[in-house]
């Protein structure tokens, strides 16, 4: 499975966007999906992920603006951001772990945030 973001921009702080993940193949075996970012001289960190049953979880830095959801039948994952921050700015990353034990092993190419004053 190849993973493709889509959706990043320049946006007002306070602003909102959403991001796309397309999938080349089927994700409904997937067991979980998630955002990752990473700005700037910092690490890269998991924004959010969801798995198969639907549940979610959230860093805490986007709990209650940002919402994660996967559509099995389009084969696409989602992160609807709201209430951007400034240091929301940063490279997002959509990636898949086939099992609830295993690494994220499949990663897309990373689609550009970047929230201005």
């Amino acid at each position: 499975v190849q993973l493709v973001e889509s959706g990043g921009g320049l946006v007002q702080a306070g602003g909102s966007l959403r991001l796309s993940c397309a999938a080349s193949g089927s994700i409904s075996s997937v067991s979980t999906m998630a955002w990752h970012r990473q700005a700037p001289g910092k690490p890269r960190e998991l924004v959010a992920a969801i798995n198969n049953g639907g549940n979610a979880y959230y860093a805490v830095s986007v709990e209650g603006r940002f919402t994660i959801s996967r559509d099995n039948a389009k084969n696409t994952l989602y992160l609807q951001m709201n209430g951007l921050r400034l240091e929301d700015t940063a490279t997002y990353y959509c990636a898949a772990a086939a099992t609830p034990y295993s690494d994220y092993d499949t990663w897309g190419q990373g689609t550009q945030v970047t929230v201005s004053t």
